[in-house]
């Protein structure tokens, strides 16, 4: 084994929003594709499966909003870590060189050197 530094490996940090409308669009077309075949799926004993695909699609809306906080907030960290030398997407603790702090799941990650 050789005694080499290794590179630490960034994690990725990707636009969440597209993810969410997706999401919301395959349970509005699940949504509808089971509303035509509803009563065919109600007699097979399957009557909840309309329901839950638009449940699926209600809760996509809080879903996509907590993705558009998270997508404002990686572009703020983004142009943190750019102003601070194109480093780590994290926010020191202080100036006493502690560990930092990632911004997107505030959990201590080590100090670079």
């Amino acid at each position: 084994m050789t005694d080499e530094p290794r590179q630490q490996v960034q994690p990725l940090d990707p636009p969440m929003v597209p993810f969410a409308v997706v999401g919301i669009a395959i349970w509005a077309v699940l949504a509808l594709v089971l509303w035509v075949l509803h009563d065919r799926l109600r007699d097979a004993g399957h009557g909840s499966w309309l329901p839950i695909a638009v449940a699926g699609f209600v809760w996509g809306f809080p879903g996509l909003a907590t993705m558009l906080v998270h997508d404002r907030n990686r572009k703020r960290r983004r142009a943190r870590a750019a102003a601070a030398g194109g480093g780590a997407a994290v926010a020191p603790t202080g100036n006493d060189g502690g560990a930092a702090v990632s911004d997107s799941f505030k959990t201590a990650v080590p100090p670079q050197a």
